[in-house]
């Protein structure tokens, strides 16, 4: 996701620039072909053009208020899951303790539970991501040439980084073997951290109070997972997406057979006045047609672009970011060394991952 607006407006004629070279050259070929060949039939009334981009843009602005809705609902649910894992961590370092041991521990070894519990949540949000970042056959956004451009600049880890190695340095030897033998791995973790509590408790390290308080966090857990499932697994209806993308294209095609009459017509009526500039005006049909064909396109693709929120783009929900930013927290609410807790990760041309 941008961090900064101003580098937005430069980004986004980078993404689009394929689309506005054709938007020119498809322009100046019709305006040629009009102007310069007398091919005078080519030409249609602006009216109707005019009533297709008028129902072209209601379509737009229902896609981009849907996708809009996605990318919402995404960015709070891991709004959720950042203060949940705040508050597991806090519970975990208070809750677990002697004050009901059937054997008290020594401080090292509930130090070692605490951590075990926290880097076990840790890895939750690591299989999480990891599963939010696969690839869906109807996530169309990363198989354009311009979207392959940015994930090669963001060079995203859940891409370059095997989910078992982010994994091994989070879990146990045991832990990990159990996680990698499951298919959905992130529901693994959590059943994991539901035996854990449940053996501090029968061992007194947790009060039964406290162990139903911290099931109801694992509880949480499970519906954050679930509803970032659910967005991930559930597509925008392709008939929606189809439909607009196909009528923004009729759209383009038919605008310039009615930009190219209308502004030859003003041309001549400029010439009778007496105004050189008539005999020219006709060109400025190619970049006028270019720059609204381009913003219907690029209203389009921006809808596309936000149907799928963990998809990895540039507009995404960064989980990867707000992960790393989680471990941190939760690694210094136990008080853990400093070389130990990794470092943020930057952002990549003000785009946070």
């Amino acid at each position: 996701m941008y961090t900064k607006k101003k580098y937005s407006k430069r980004d986004m004629m980078r993404w689009t620039k394929r689309e506005t070279r054709f938007f020119l050259f498809f322009a100046f070929v019709i305006t040629i072909l009009y102007e310069l060949l007398g091919l005078q039939w080519m030409q249609l009334p602006w009216t109707p053009i005019a009533l297709v981009g008028t129902a072209v843009a209601f379509l737009i602005g229902f896609q981009n208020n849907a996708a809009y809705g996605r990318i919402w609902e995404a960015r709070m649910i891991w709004g959720g899951i950042v203060n949940n894992c705040r508050t597991w961590a806090m519970m975990v370092r208070d809750m677990v303790n002697n004050e009901h041991a059937v054997e008290p521990r020594t401080n090292d070894s509930l130090k070692k539970e605490r951590t075990i519990l926290i880097h076990r949540q840790i890895a939750w949000m690591s299989c999480l991501r990891y599963a939010l970042r696969q690839g869906k056959p109807w996530e169309t956004i990363s198989k354009s040439k311009s979207h392959k451009e940015w994930t090669e600049m963001l060079n995203l880890p859940e891409l370059n980084v095997p989910l078992e190695e982010e994994l091994g340095r989070l879990l146990s030897k045991d832990d990990l073997a159990y996680v990698m033998s499951k298919k959905n791995k992130a529901n693994a973790v959590l059943t994991l951290q539901s035996k854990h509590i449940r053996e501090l408790k029968d061992a007194g390290l947790i009060w039964e109070f406290s162990f139903l308080e911290l099931e109801g966090v694992l509880k949480e857990f499970f519906t954050l997972q679930g509803k970032s499932e659910r967005i991930k697994n559930f597509p925008y209806p392709r008939q929606y997406a189809t439909l607009t993308y196909d009528f923004v294209n009729l759209f383009i095609f038919l605008l310039p057979l009615g930009v190219v009459p209308e502004f030859s017509e003003i041309g001549v009526k400029l010439i009778q006045n007496g105004h050189g500039l008539g005999e020219y005006f006709v060109w400025l049909a190619v970049p006028f047609s270019a720059l609204v064909s381009w913003i219907f396109n690029t209203m389009q693709r921006i809808g596309t672009a936000g149907e799928n929120p963990f998809e990895g783009s540039a507009n995404d929900v960064p989980i990867t970011t707000m992960a790393r930013g989680i471990e941190i927290d939760m690694r210094e609410m136990i008080d853990e060394e400093a070389d130990e807790i990794p470092e943020p990760y930057p952002a990549v041309y003000d785009i946070q991952m």
